[in-house]
């Protein structure tokens, strides 16, 4: 598995523009609710970006997970797979392998995303403790979309439709504490929002940086991504044994 997350690793390596895509759009995003929208959103006494900020992440990871159901995509429309089940390697190595080089290449986008919100002016209180709970709440949050991401890259028909299905994700947040409180908006849309996985997620990231506990909301926001991971990984081995 290490020699095919090197050889998945060199294919980011060489088209380094992955990654900049990836973290370019929730830098934008940033940017527009920063330094236009954020004047009129009340997120508490704190500046906007520190709320802002576990949201845009969320964002990032969810953008940043549909290159690799567009790689897997085009490994199987090459016929490499069939010259790797030919090899004495684990079945699923394969499939691990992209799931880690997704991990790896987000994390270097979020990286790259909390130092522009440090520009903008984002501080944080968190001390180490703090900092390596959201660094592993992000790791396991990403492997989590990336398995579900490897559903479409081994059942689309086209490149587009591998692609495509992260769009709904990269939108999920916005209907979620990600940059509103869930108590400004209407009735069954905060139901939605407040019973969603992001606003679990994002609250717990929010607290963390804060400094503050993260209360039971944490263990909401592992049960989330434990259960998608689960079904996702299920899932995606169930259609890659019957794809190969």
């Amino acid at each position: 598995m290490i020699i095919l997350l090197g050889r998945s690793l060199r294919h980011v390596l060489r088209s380094p523009d992955t990654i900049v895509t990836t973290a370019i759009t929730p830098i934008a995003m940033m940017l527009l609710f920063v330094y236009v929208l954020g004047g009129a959103i009340r997120a508490g006494d704190g500046a906007y970006v520190d709320y802002l900020l576990p949201g845009i992440l969320i964002v990032t990871v969810a953008s940043g997970i549909s290159y690799t159901a567009y790689r897997l995509f085009l490994d199987l429309r090459s016929g490499i797979f069939d010259r790797f089940q030919s090899m004495p390697i684990a079945r699923s190595a394969v499939l691990w392998a992209h799931v880690l080089t997704s991990v790896v290449a987000n994390l270097v986008s979020l990286v790259v995303v909390v130092l522009v919100a440090v520009v903008l002016g984002f501080r944080s209180s968190a001390g180490v403790p703090a900092w390596l709970a959201v660094a592993g709440i992000l790791i396991f949050f990403t492997c989590a979309l990336t398995w579900l991401a490897v559903l479409p890259g081994l059942t689309a028909r086209t490149i587009d439709g591998a692609s495509a299905f992260a769009y709904p994700l990269v939108f999920l947040p916005f209907v979620s504490s990600a940059f509103v409180p869930t108590g400004t908006m209407p009735g069954p849309v905060r139901a939605f929002a407040e019973n969603q996985p992001v606003t679990s997620i994002v609250d717990t990231l929010r607290n963390l940086f804060a400094g503050q506990p993260a209360g039971s909301g944490i263990w909401t926001a592992l049960a989330w991504c434990g259960g998608i991971l689960i079904v996702a990984y299920v899932l995606a081995t169930v259609a890659y044994r019957r794809r190969i």
